[in-house]
């Protein structure tokens, strides 16, 4: 691939994900109006994952050779299960825009686990300096229970920042698994994957009890189609061609611009004031991440 549309080609995909994650907030809240959590996002998965599976099999079988099946096995419950699964769950009790602000502090996360798990590397004093200013933020969000949107209840809090650390951690296993020819694959293998722990979730929890499918509202049915096609398929895929592309650093700004589209969106649309609480921890959280993420050259 020629420089220019190397270019062309990163510039998309990173359009995509600062759009399409940003505003899969506000569409998770409103597939959660007639669908219950974690079959909504089973569904997607199932559904999203089956398309991918049906298209590679016809046009690109190969893609499936020699790829890290248990690397992606354990991406997909981290990722897509406790990552994904748990944050559309808390999103019943907690804001759009609060829940996208908590989530854009994952980069802090990854490179704490980082540290203390898997490279055991000290980051630079500025990145300690962001995991700190970051780590604040999530505070300020943490003990501010009460929004103009209604009572925050811990479990649904505790939940969020349970699948931050999952998707953190799912996001360090996956790290330099697979090629760009793989993406494809790679993101079937982990979206069913987790949509079949997705599955026996809502089974426990009930969910498939509580759905009906003639009560499900139109507007339900669009926003999980939504999720389906443009946040499963499209933007994971994009997101996990970008770590093959460029690093890491840039690939994970949408962690800076997702928040603001979740927060305006919110705003706008549900109702969901921004207050002071809310104003300071996103300057916290966006300049903790902004240390985190645009460092030097590491350290050899």
């Amino acid at each position: 691939m020629n420089p220019p549309a190397k270019r062309l080609r990163v510039a998309m995909a990173l359009g995509a994900i600062y759009l399409i994650w940003g505003t899969t907030y506000l569409a998770v809240v409103i597939m959660l109006r007639t669908i219950p959590p974690f079959a909504g996002s089973a569904m997607r998965y199932t559904f999203g994952g089956t398309l991918l599976l049906l298209w590679l099999l016809l046009f690109r079988r190969q893609a499936f050779a020699g790829l890290p099946w248990r690397r992606l096995l354990v991406a997909g419950v981290l990722l897509v299960a406790g990552g994904n699964g748990f944050a559309v769950w808390a999103q019943q009790g907690v804001p759009s825009g609060i829940a996208a602000l908590l989530i854009s502090s994952v980069p802090v996360f990854v490179m704490l686990l980082n540290w203390l798990f898997f490279a055991r590397r000290a980051p630079e004093p500025r990145a300690l300096i962001g995991i700190l200013i970051g780590m604040c933020g999530v505070a300020v969000i943490v003990t501010h229970l009460h929004t103009p949107a209604g009572a925050v209840r811990m479990p649904y809090v505790l939940a969020l920042l349970g699948a931050m650390l999952c998707w953190s951690s799912g996001t360090l296993v996956s790290r330099g698994t697979i090629a760009a020819t793989q993406v494809s694959a790679a993101t079937c293998v982990q979206m069913l994957v987790g949509a079949t722990l997705l599955s026996s979730i809502a089974l426990l929890h009930g969910d498939w009890r509580a759905l009906f499918a003639a009560q499900v509202t139109l507007g339900s049915w669009l926003a999980l189609a939504y999720l389906t096609v443009f946040g499963s398929i499209v933007a994971l895929s994009c997101f996990l061609w970008l770590l093959t592309q460029v690093s890491a650093q840039k690939a994970t700004t949408y962690a800076l611009v997702n928040p603001l589209v979740a927060l305006l969106l919110g705003s706008f649309l549900l109702g969901e004031k921004i207050t002071a609480n809310v104003a300071l921890a996103v300057l916290l959280i966006l300049v903790g991440v902004s240390l985190v993420l645009f460092q030097g050259k590491p350290r050899t």
